[in-house]
């Protein structure tokens, strides 16, 4: 019996389903209507967002969250290119993630064409893969690769384009998705686990450093046994923060403020640091290891970048949590206890403490991120924007779990939280969401909040309000004793977020904040709250910290 007649864009959504996508975030356009149209009969729901930038935030927060590649779509030529600022982050932050294209027909691919530029070979450099689907035959195989690269370790985005004329030509009857095979862990190999023993047992002030990978690879457990079964206090990065609990007695906190933090002296005075999935981009090893000559354990699933401040003396390429557990049997002590720990916690913590206590207006940045902490519960995810408060956030902000505390320390990305909460809600919509951005990052992304409504999704959107690009205005007030034109005019957030049908408040006393966040959390809605934020407590923290020396001698 013959097949009946099916297009390409038809197979391309079967092959989706195949790979488990239940969500596609995108704009369609004149070239891809089929595609679209294709999944509106499927079982995937296609999420219509207000920009393609903001669908490529959504699909990366989504496979950040669910370790399975967001997908987002766009039309050919600009449609395509605003998917390329998200496809980029998700690569320089090892999440999944597919960005699907239109792309002019194959019929006017060779010359001068309307809306034709080689997308291909401007997705390759910031992708894993980067390939075009030049015949309807190529689906099956391509998409599956695509998937594949995407979620393998190191996972990162994959670019396919489609053409006009493959999406709406018709696909072979006996095409089918290709079976999703999944590899299973290996094992350590034991003559590296031997060596990273001895290493271990030899040391006298070792120390973990712990990144995104093994959040990603659900080693947090594993990470905790192994740090106490051995003794060894745990600093992570921001991007690994809540992989291991920061009220635990082992914690130190976060690395990747700058080189005189409380955190980084255990460093200092460590003669081993043990890097479990840690990745360069996370945090520059220069500034905890800046002679180069502590020696490193590297536990990934893949090796390490090369860097004359991160030379590997043992590498262990496998399952994460596995290989931390026989690592651990393989020492079979507990090492000798080390000194420093706890008056490092005590330092973050009652710098915490200092600003719970701090009444000024507007508002001092330790203030804010308590009062966050203190409305958000353990399990509670918070996106955090990069600015001047992600400095102070992912300094200060207590984490318990993995994936609680989002932050883009690959690229840096600005404006990524907004349609960032609207993967975070799809995939986890029991949690509770919350956005911490600065002004000028809002207002880059802010027309999703029509998104998120549209969809059902509630969450808070916290503004830190300085009419200001903070950190940029922190940097040359540092560097340069002035900042110049950094400053802006932002217009009434209240009256905005009510104009999209979102709840609005604005913040005129220190006393104000934390109800407003307790109301704004349990509402069934967006909520925006303009709080102000006074970041003259930026170069106060920064003499504070230039004496560090002294108070940790």
């Amino acid at each position: 019996m013959t097949e009946p007649s099916r297009s390409t864009a038809e197979l391309i959504v079967q092959c989706l389903e195949n790979e488990g996508v239940t969500h596609v975030f995108g704009i369609p356009g004149e070239e891809n209507i089929r595609l679209v149209e294709a999944m509106s009969r499927s079982s995937i729901r296609y999420v219509l967002t207000r920009h393609e930038q903001g669908a490529s935030f959504m699909a990366e927060t989504y496979g950040r969250l669910t370790g399975r590649a967001g997908v987002c779509s766009a039309t050919l030529g600009p449609g395509a290119i605003n998917l390329l600022l998200g496809t980029a982050d998700a690569t320089t932050n090892s999440t999944p993630l597919i960005a699907l294209s239109a792309q002019v027909g194959m019929n006017r691919s060779f010359k001068e064409s309307h809306q034709g530029v080689d997308l291909v070979s401007m997705f390759a450099p910031v992708s894993k893969w980067s390939a075009l689907i030049a015949t309807p035959g190529a689906a099956p195989e391509m998409i599956r690769k695509a998937f594949k690269l995407a979620q393998t370790e190191r996972p990162g985005a994959v670019y396919l384009a489609v053409p006009e004329d493959v999406e709406q030509a018709a696909a072979p009857g006996e095409l089918v998705p290709l079976a999703v095979n999944v590899p299973r862990p290996d094992e350590p190999s034991p003559r590296q686990i031997e060596r990273a023993a001895a290493l271990l047992r030899a040391a006298s002030a070792p120390i973990v450093l712990a990144g995104h990978g093994a959040a990603r690879a659900g080693a947090g457990g594993a990470l905790r046994r192994f740090a106490e079964a051995l003794g060894v206090p745990v600093a992570t990065t921001f991007h690994g923060k809540g992989v291991f609990p920061d009220d635990h007695p082992l914690a130190l906190g976060a690395v990747g403020f700058m080189r005189r933090d409380y955190v980084n002296f255990g460093f200092d005075s460590a003669d081993l640091i043990v890097a479990v999935g840690y990745e360069l981009q996370e945090f520059d090893p220069v500034l905890i290891n800046p002679r180069g000559d502590t020696k490193i354990i590297h536990i990934h699933r893949f090796p390490a970048e090369v860097d004359a401040h991160y030379d590997v003396a043992v590498g262990l390429h496998s399952d994460i949590g596995h290989t931390l557990d026989v690592l651990a049997g393989a020492v079979g002590r507990q090492l000798p206890a080390r000194q420093g720990g706890d008056r490092i916690r005590a330092l973050l913590a009652g710098e915490l403490a200092r600003g719970r206590g701090d009444d000024r207006f507007p508002l001092a940045p330790a203030r804010i991120v308590a009062d966050t902490r203190t409305a958000l519960g353990r399990d509670d995810i918070v996106l955090v924007d990069t600015g001047a408060l992600k400095m102070w956030m992912a300094r200060l902000y207590p984490t318990y779990e993995p994936n609680t505390c989002l932050i883009s320390n690959g690229l840096s990305t600005m404006a990524w939280t907004l349609p960032g909460a609207i993967g975070a809600k799809i995939a986890r919509p029991d949690s509770r969401v919350l956005v911490a951005t600065g002004d000028g990052a809002f207002l880059m992304n802010s027309q999703e909040i029509e998104t998120a409504l549209r969809l059902n999704l509630p969450f808070v959107i916290l503004i830190w309000v300085d009419d200001a690009y903070g950190l940029i205005s922190w940097k040359m007030d540092l560097e340069i004793g002035r900042n110049v034109d950094t400053t802006f005019a932002n217009p009434d957030f209240v009256t905005y977020a009510q104009s999209f049908g979102a709840t609005g408040y604005r913040i005129s006393s220190a006393g104000e904040l934390l109800p407003t966040l307790r109301t704004a959390l349990a509402a069934d809605t967006v909520s925006v709250i303009a709080c102000p934020v006074d970041y003259s407590a930026n170069l106060d923290l920064i003499e504070s910290l230039g004496d560090l020396d002294d108070r940790l001698s």
